[in-house]
Order: structure tokens, then sequence, then C-alpha cells
């Protein structure tokens, strides 16, 4: 390749400057080498400039044909950092790490069973963990002992006598317990259902016949009834006229419905627990 250089540069004009020059230019740090094989004299080997000699158009192309053989097999060696080399001489060779594609080879198969029981053994234990926090979490949103008491009132029947009524407290509302007369009884289970504004038989009201139990609100604006008045012998409201039958059911007025039973339970015959 040195050779077809050399008699093409051979063949070009040359500056009056350049007529002693006989062999190709090259760079810094070039090397010439004979017909041979053999390295010629430091002392015979021309160093010239670039800017010694004019490149003709024909000139560049005949160089940049040589160009294409790498630096290394012409006994060029560049000092070109490896950044620029790479940009000046752009290569399709892909260079691959090997390392970073190693595989490990496959563990014991008899151990698997081993670490999937730890593995499930853990995940158990994490569920068990997260199940006493949601718990810990709800139970801390119920009420406590001392409002789970306030809610639940006992009281002592033994003293009310037959047709009276008693007015006893109870999460802030009055509950009217009365306890009625077998005329009372009869009363309530005579009256006809399709008249009544908010049809609900007596049984359905009362655990005891002999006892009912109600919460004294009335159930139009929330007024207080009074006991043992209105039209029909139960309760009147002073508000607006409202009037409740011996059940607490509602027969006359503006009330929508009857007056609301609370959730109560006999203990004893003489011990009741509302709430």
């Amino acid at each position: 390749m040195l050779r077809v250089a050399g008699r093409r540069l051979s063949s070009l004009p040359w500056r009056s400057s350049q007529s002693q020059t006989t062999s190709a230019f090259v760079s810094r740090n070039t090397a010439f080498v004979s017909d041979d094989g053999r390295d010629s004299a430091a002392s015979s080997r021309p160093i010239l400039s670039p800017y010694q000699f004019s490149f003709t158009p024909d000139l560049i192309r005949g160089y940049s044909s040589g160009a294409l053989t790498s630096g290394h097999d012409m006994g060029i060696i560049s000092d070109l950092p490896p950044t620029v080399a790479a940009v000046k001489n752009p290569t399709s060779k892909i260079v691959y790490d090997e390392h970073n594609h190693e595989r490990y080879p496959p563990g014991d198969p008899s151990k698997r069973a081993f670490a999937y029981f730890v593995l499930t053994g853990g995940r158990f234990v994490y569920a068990s963990l997260i199940r006493l926090l949601i718990l810990k979490f709800v139970l801390s949103m119920s009420a406590s002992k001392d409002v789970l008491a306030m809610a639940s009132l006992e009281v002592d029947l033994s003293s009310i006598e037959p047709g009276s009524t008693v007015t006893v407290k109870w999460r802030g509302k009055p509950v009217f317990i009365r306890r009625r007369t077998e005329d009372d009884i009869k009363l309530a289970n005579s009256v006809d259902l399709a008249s009544l504004r908010d049809p609900q038989e007596d049984a359905a009201r009362v655990k005891n016949p002999e006892w009912l139990v109600v919460v004294g609100v009335c159930t139009h604006l929330g007024c207080i009834p009074l006991p043992n008045a209105g039209d029909f012998g139960g309760w009147f409201c002073p508000c607006h006229g409202s009037h409740y039958d011996i059940s607490g059911r509602i027969r006359k007025g503006p009330a929508p419905y009857n007056l609301e039973v609370p959730t109560y339970s006999f203990l004893e015959d003489n011990k009741l627990l509302v709430g």
C-alpha cells in the first residue's frame, strides 16, 4: 500500500522546494519500511512538514483510499485519545462484557422444600401481625367500659304501683315505664289496626303485657309528652297536641309515628335492664 501511495505521489507536480522529496508523506512518529522489510536509518528519514506541499484532488483521493487500512497495519502508532480515535475511526465491532452475563448455578433441589417452608412461615407471621394491628385499631374505636356502663340502665320495678308511670333517664333521654292494669291491656288490644296512623299490635311493642317501656320523646318535634293525659288515656304532647294511647301509639295530632320502644330485657321479675 505504501508503494502504491509513493508512486502516485511521485507522479504529481511539486513546488520547487519539494523537488528533492522522493518518499511519501507521513505524520509524526511515522516509520519507513524498505522493500526487504528492514527499517531505514533514523538519519535518512525525511521529516516533512505538511505545509511544504499542497494536496491536489487526486492526491486526496489516492491517499484516502489507503486510509481504510488501520494505523497498526501501516506501522503507525496513533497518539490520539481513545475517545477522539473512536470518533474519527468508527467501527462496528461490539465488545461484550461477559462478566455481566454470568449465571449462578442452580441450587440443590433437595433444599427447595425447606426454603418454601421458611417463606410460608414468614408470610403467616406477617399476616398475624397485620391482623393484630387491625384488631387493635378497630377495638380502639369502640366504646370504653365506663361508656358502656352508662349505655345500660337497671331499674327496680318493685316500687311501681299498677296504673302508674315512672320516668327514668337513659342516654340523655326520658324513658317511660308504665305498669298497666288488666283494663289497660284489654283496651290496648281492642284497637282496630286499620284506624291507626302507624299500625302496630300491642303484643309487638311489649315483652310482658303488664309493663310498657317507651322513649318519652314525641315523634313530631322532640317534645316530652305528659303521662296519663290525652284523649286515649296514654300520653299527650302539649307542644302541638299529639295524643298517644295506652300502648304508646299515635292516635291523634301531627306526630307521624308511635313512641319508640328501646332495647330492654327483664333480669328478674322486678328487675329491668334498659339498653
